[in-house]
């Protein structure tokens, strides 16, 4: 029997979102006795409703909702719409996730003591370092049952051919670091099925080989009988007390009807786009900038790491589709090396595109000659996308529309960004570097793509020691309510190299340890 609460039970903790911060806080919660209402935006999908087949899953789960892309970023004329990719739906962007699972470096966590102050970017050192999140890495990777990692003990994934033209080319021009940590079965773990290289990751794992929260954290937090999940629940506003607490989430339910759950504690995992948004649409008279807003860092440094695509064609095929994902990923670039005229590091992730998406992504609108010839030698291509460092700017940011509102009455969000230099440079010397790779062994054209909508969104309601450079606390308590906690990745103060899941999960597993600490000494 599925639990119930009752909208004016004060005792829950109501988490906004089900996906990697999300689903994995309601199942800690859940295992330590405590009793979770979530409230996901999205449908509850199964792995029924899982195709291979790009567009028609995009169609099918992305979040659709209209936003305005702004800046100086190429997303205002490329994808104005669609400033990033994420899913709307229980497990959230754990669905369409890669897998790839990367740990951040010691000198991610304090980038402005190790870069010094940057001109036109707003770096700030994490309240925690790396010693503080190392123990919960591990947890994370054997919850997720990452390959490589001592922890889980899951060998490394089968070696594909796109793999092997990548590593290949990869050592012939020095590179050492060929990894492929990703939290998707090589062999038979936690009641999942070992992968069996299908090659549609991305559209959803039609055999559960990949971790996402739904269907690994959230069933585990409801057969405990502390959690209730309530799909298509949209989030509208939390509301507060005299003494600034947090006292629940007003929310409407698929019919457009208006509930308000009540709450002791109020966790928001929604994004880095949904979550400051729905801090700002909470705006009262004690807090006119927005709830927790009173830095008024709410929504600034939005973060999406330093991108860019390309795709090699070789005179022999490769079948870059055939197999996992994400074939390999090369980690000589990530240590920070200012010799190369830039702060921080990227991988470069050989990310396997079909054909559909090739299409799409390598010339937006464009069509040709040149395009079409690409395209006839599909099968010989390989992929890469750079995943590079993306700089904190207070400028880059998320903020409500003066007057044009959602289906649910919300004002739309805006999302601006724009590259500061070094992003630029990064981006350009993992093309540079993949160029080389590639013609290593022998690629015959090398066709750089414009970076396409990526679903890696950090920052909005950072970290921060002191209350006026941030919105919440190493636990990701928000400085102003006790009581309110953000949960995804929009509490990241830095955005690393690294693809953010990982580090989402092992930051929710920290925060769900002291949420239960707190709640029992009745702090919270």
């Amino acid at each position: 029997m599925t639990k119930k609460f009752k909208l004016d039970d004060d005792s829950v903790v109501v988490i906004v979102g089900s996906g990697a911060g999300g689903g994995t806080l309601a199942n800690e919660l859940a295992q330590r006795g405590v009793d979770v209402v979530i409230l996901e935006a999205g449908q509850h999908y199964t792995l029924n409703d899982f195709e291979n087949d790009e567009w028609a899953m995009f169609n099918k789960i992305s979040w659709l909702d209209k936003r305005i892309s702004a800046g100086g970023w190429h997303h205002t004329k490329t994808y104005p719409n669609l400033p990033a990719w994420i899913v709307k739906g229980v497990g959230g962007s754990t669905i369409h996730w890669s897998g790839v699972a990367l740990r951040f470096q010691p000198h991610d966590f304090q980038t402005r003591s190790v870069y010094g102050e940057i001109k036109s970017a707003n770096v700030l050192d994490w309240p925690i370092g790396y010693q503080d999140i190392a123990p919960y890495y591990d947890l994370a990777e054997k919850k997720m049952g990452v390959t490589t990692s001592k922890a889980s003990g899951q060998p490394e994934m089968p070696a594909n051919n796109h793999y092997k033209v990548i590593a290949a080319g990869a050592k012939k021009v020095g590179y050492k670091k060929i990894i492929r940590p990703v939290a998707s079965n090589s062999t038979p773990y936690d009641d999942r099925p070992a992968c069996l290289q299908i090659g549609f990751c991305m559209q959803g794992c039609k055999i559960g080989a990949k971790w996402s929260t739904l269907y690994t954290e959230i069933p585990k937090a409801l057969a405990t009988g502390h959690v209730e999940l309530r799909p298509q629940s949209m989030a509208l506003r939390i509301e507060h007390d005299k003494r600034g607490n947090a006292t629940g989430v007003l929310y409407a339910d698929k019919d457009g009807n208006h509930h308000f759950q009540k709450a002791r504690i109020v966790c928001v995992a929604g994004n880095s786009i949904e979550s400051p948004r729905l801090l700002l649409n909470s705006a009262s008279s004690q807090f006119p900038q927005g709830l927790a807003n009173s830095s008024g860092q709410v929504g600034k440094n939005y973060m999406n790491h330093a991108t860019a695509a390309s795709v090699a064609i070789h005179k022999g095929p490769v079948y870059m589709y055939r197999g996992f994902d994400i074939a390999a990923v090369i980690a000589d670039e990530v240590e920070p090396n200012t010799n190369r005229g830039f702060f921080g590091g990227y991988y470069l992730e050989g990310l396997a595109l079909h054909l559909p998406y090739t299409a799409a992504f390598m010339k937006p609108g464009g069509w040709g000659r040149e395009f079409t010839s690409a395209l006839d030698h599909y099968d010989h291509m390989s992929c890469v996308w750079v995943c590079g460092e993306d700089l904190a700017r207070e400028q880059n940011s998320i903020t409500l529309h003066g007057s044009e509102k959602d289906q649910y009455g919300l004002p739309i969000p805006i999302v601006t960004k724009t590259y500061h230099e070094n992003d630029d440079k990064i981006a350009a010397h993992g093309l540079a570097q993949w160029r080389k790779v590639s013609e290593a062994v022998g690629a015959t054209r090398v066709i750089d793509m414009p970076a396409y909508p990526a679903s890696h969104n950090m920052g909005t309601n950072r970290m921060s020691a002191k209350a006026r450079d941030g919105v919440v606390n190493q636990w990701g308590q928000a400085h102003d309510v006790k009581n309110l906690f953000v949960s995804d990745g929009s509490q990241f103060t830095s955005s690393a190299a690294s693809n953010p899941t990982l580090t989402i999960v092992a930051l929710a597993i920290r925060q769900a340890e002291h949420i239960a600490g707190e709640m029992r000494r009745k702090a919270l």
